[in-house]
């Protein structure tokens, strides 16, 4: 079911985003609870740095109207996090999901709120596309509500620092690789790459792989994979990991080495490219990394000063094939407070609020296209429409035992490469053993 549901997600994105704004009503203000003043909602999610500053923005919004009180609790893995408050008989309020995968995990085990006894279904249904809301629910029930996604085929750079170079934006992975040798000959250092120290770290290194078999193997064995059908030995998928062993083992190609990778956070990894003078000049991040820059440096010019661009194609029979994320919102405890905040955060206004802060894309129907007010917010949206082939990132689709163990094998892959074939071994056998 996971897998049907992702291969719709292209139309799903085309009908969500190139709606926005088009709609006749908007949600009705939410945040008007009475009985609210200091209730308390506990909300588990990932979201850290500028990244949870903008949520925190957002939801003083809500305590402010309400006078009720966010209690977040920051997690590096939702899913463990989640497993051990279970075990404890003390699920939060309110979660916020990395990945759909998750979702249809504790739908089936019983551990979220059917939404539909908690939020008015009209305006739900007013504010999301049918597509979006199957791809909340587990056996046609809705447990959950996108609050936002986020394109993974971006890779970020300084534009000026290019034309400094003379350096052109690669279009196919070959060019990639051309540039990269280019600048380390020139002296400079191609590329920033994260893992941040951390259980859950692997992730940013997962993405670059996901992509990688997307855009070199195509969406219909990438759908085989994720479903556990295909094995991780298989030699597109297996070449996927090559590539991506490439940038990380080719020397000069990454700011710090395997150390860096370890080391620096995902907000910090946009630094390098924005210095004077720039320590590093492409950084494969998701979409949301633009909040990461408009953080770190407000005063530069979206476009001119930094910008982005997609992914280089891999094989061209799948040019444009793009991976997305999406964090998806739950109730796993049903309260007044609770519902009156879920109810803000995946309404309109707390989404548009959200759009303006930079580094988000919303698919709640009602918030106006003027909302991204910047070009490359507003390209990140046109990029999400336009691409031909979308799916899920494929850590989002599996298991979370398969997901947490390819995290680890990227954390050990990237400090000994001679790993990578018992590593895909392994995870053949996780992902079968969940698929049965």
């Amino acid at each position: 079911m996971i897998l049907r549901r992702g291969t719709v997600l292209a139309v799903v994105l085309l009908a969500a985003i190139s709606t926005a704004g088009c709609t006749a009503d908007s949600t009705p203000e939410p945040t008007a609870s009475a009985g609210l003043d200091g209730a308390h909602v506990d909300v588990v999610g990932l979201w850290s740095g500028p990244e949870y500053d903008a949520f925190d923005t957002v939801a003083s919004t809500w305590e402010q109207d309400t006078g009720g009180v966010v209690d977040w609790q920051g997690s590096q893995d939702v899913a463990r996090d989640l497993a051990a408050r279970a075990e404890d008989d003390d699920p939060p309020d309110i979660a916020v999901l990395p990945n759909p995968g998750l979702l249809h995990e504790l739908a089936g085990d019983g551990a979220l709120v059917p939404l539909g006894d908690a939020l008015d279904v009209d305006e739900v249904t007013q504010d999301y596309s049918t597509a979006w809301l199957d791809l909340g629910s587990h056996d046609g029930v809705l447990y959950g509500l996108f609050s936002k996604v986020s394109d993974k085929a971006t890779v970020w750079y300084a534009p000026p620092a290019f034309e400094a170079g003379a350096y052109a934006v690669p279009a196919t992975w070959d060019d990639l690789t051309t540039l990269a040798d280019r600048m380390v000959a020139d002296g400079r250092t191609p590329f920033s790459v994260v893992a941040p120290k951390g259980p859950g770290s692997g992730w940013a290194l997962t993405d670059w792989v996901a992509q990688l078999v997307l855009a070199g193997c195509g969406p219909d064995l990438y759908d085989r994979w994720v479903a556990a059908e295909v094995p991780w030995t298989d030699p597109c998928v297996r070449a996927a990991f090559e590539r991506f062993s490439t940038i990380v083992e080719t020397p000069g190609y990454v700011l710090g080495g395997t150390q860096g990778i370890l080391t620096t956070g995902d907000a910090d990894g946009v630094v390098p490219l924005y210095g004077d003078p720039p320590t590093a000049f492409m950084y494969s991040m998701a979409s949301f990394a633009e909040g990461f820059i408009t953080t770190a440096f407000p005063d530069l010019t979206p476009a001119d000063d930094y910008d982005f661009f997609p992914f280089p194609t891999v094989d061209p029979a799948h040019a444009g094939a793009i991976t997305v994320g999406g964090d998806v919102v739950v109730m796993m405890h049903d309260t007044p407070a609770a519902r009156s905040f879920l109810a803000y955060l995946t309404g309109a206004d707390a989404q548009e609020q959200w759009v303006r802060l930079g580094g988000f894309t919303s698919v709640n129907l009602a918030v106006p296209a003027d909302a991204y007010d910047d070009p490359v917010s507003r390209a990140v949206a046109e990029h999400l429409t336009d691409a031909p082939v979308t799916r899920f990132g494929a850590g989002d689709l599996m298991p979370a035992s398969v997901q947490r163990a390819w995290w680890q094998g990227m954390l050990t892959l990237v400090q000994d490469p001679t790993t990578l074939d018992p590593m895909l071994d392994s995870l053949t056998s996780v992902a079968a053993g969940e698929r049965g």
